[in-house]
């Protein structure tokens, strides 16, 4: 065994021994934690025969995400991807308009903004935050648009750019002061996709709020999970209104009428799901300090090792640490230390693959020079990060 691989075996037994894992167990890279109210208020969901989109478990987790989060409304929904597809169709992205966001980040961010019929324009990350880069923003928006009849126009295209959507990254939050800043200058619409960082703050308020709309997901990976499910975030009255219109397929109001005053969607969360989510929200606050005592733990055995590198919290934020990552020095000494991990049973994955690589968005997007996230993409590894995995 090479002096490499004898610190990459070290680095998974050290791994393995946080987790208290024995020989043959199995370590994933994030597991739920269901120790709470979970079975309660699912028999009561189940005992009321209101499963569907209609209970108080719906209500009340709305009422308890925008007391969470700070937000003014809050609108449940099926899943994280919905919550932004409606986000972005609120924020007027028609089809053939540009979208700005970041390569790097799962494909529902993509997704999404394809549902609406919009175009991705990648902009490059930060490599301290891994989200949008404010600086590749305004320096794109500077060098390749203008502004016109109240509108950002992409120059070469002739499109409008309706919307940027920074995505925070494994918990990180972007930069969202200068983001805010840029593209109020430039007429675009921000909306956060803050999937993965609920219980992130930036300067001290929470994450999903600094933009038009923010979008957080409960799939069951995420810090807390409601087995899928997602929520907007919203601080506008009106706006808050017609997300839960459009998400309750344009029903009109009314005790036995079927009308319904516009294409909607079936994208409202099941009161089941709900239930099972209030539960985890209750518990939020203790799985966050063990996922930051495990940080501290990864921080302090990956100080021993030079050329590998944990990533900790940018300046002026507290992050989840939903998922804790690690930069090797280049994607071959990455990928030894992947599959090694894997063949011993220690979950670790790399990061997504970029999304301007995807067959169906390389040649349906406008490109930057985007050569952090080819960088980063190529030498991260997101490792073992569960809460109160031992007691499972």
């Amino acid at each position: 065994m090479t002096t490499q691989n004898k610190e990459y075996q070290s680095i998974i037994n050290n791994i393995r021994h946080f987790f208290d894992a024995k020989e043959n167990d199995f370590i994933p890279l994030h597991a739920p934690n269901f120790k709470g109210n979970e079975k309660k208020y699912l028999n009561e969901c189940i005992d009321s025969t209101f499963v569907s989109s209609v209970g108080p478990f719906v209500d009340r987790i709305e009422k308890d995400i925008c007391n969470y989060t700070g937000s003014k409304f809050a609108i449940a929904c099926s899943n994280g991807t919905s919550a932004l597809h409606i986000a972005l169709k609120l924020s007027n992205v028609e089809h053939g308009d540009l979208v700005i966001t970041q390569p790097f980040s799962f494909i529902a961010t993509v997704n999404a903004i394809s549902y609406c019929g919009g175009i991705p324009v990648f902009v490059d990350i930060d490599e301290h935050t891994l989200s949008l880069s404010p600086e590749k923003l305004k320096t794109f928006l500077e060098n390749e648009c203008e502004i016109s009849n109240n509108s950002c126009i992409h120059i070469k295209t002739q499109k409008k750019i309706k919307a940027c959507v920074p995505m925070h990254t494994f918990g990180f939050c972007a930069d969202m002061d200068e983001i805010n800043r840029i593209c109020n200058d430039y007429r675009i619409a921000v909306v956060e996709d803050a999937a993965e960082s609920l219980g992130s703050y930036y300067k001290g308020k929470h994450s999903g709020i600094f933009g038009k709309f923010g979008t957080i997901s409960f799939n069951g990976n995420k810090t807390i999970t409601a087995g899928g499910g997602g929520v907007i975030l919203c601080q506008d009255e009106n706006l808050a209104k017609m997300a839960k219109h459009l998400t309750t397929q344009a029903k009109v109001p009314h005790a036995w009428e079927f009308f319904h005053d516009q294409v909607g969607y079936n994208y409202r969360m099941p009161n089941l799901n709900a239930a099972l989510l209030c539960a985890q929200l209750e518990q939020i606050d203790q799985f966050l300090t063990e996922k930051r005592t495990l940080s501290k733990q990864y921080e302090n055995l990956f100080s021993q090792y030079a050329n590998l590198k944990f990533l900790t919290e940018p300046e002026n934020q507290q992050s989840n640490y939903w998922l804790c990552s690690v930069l090797f020095p280049n994607k071959e000494e990455r990928d030894t230390f992947l599959k090694m991990a894997n063949d011993q049973k220690t979950m670790c994955r790399p990061g997504w693959e970029l999304l301007f690589t995807l067959p169906m968005f390389e040649n349906h997007c406008v490109m930057t020079d985007c050569s952090t996230a080819i960088d980063i993409q190529s030498r991260l590894v997101n490792i073992p990060s569960s809460p109160y995995y031992p007691r499972l």
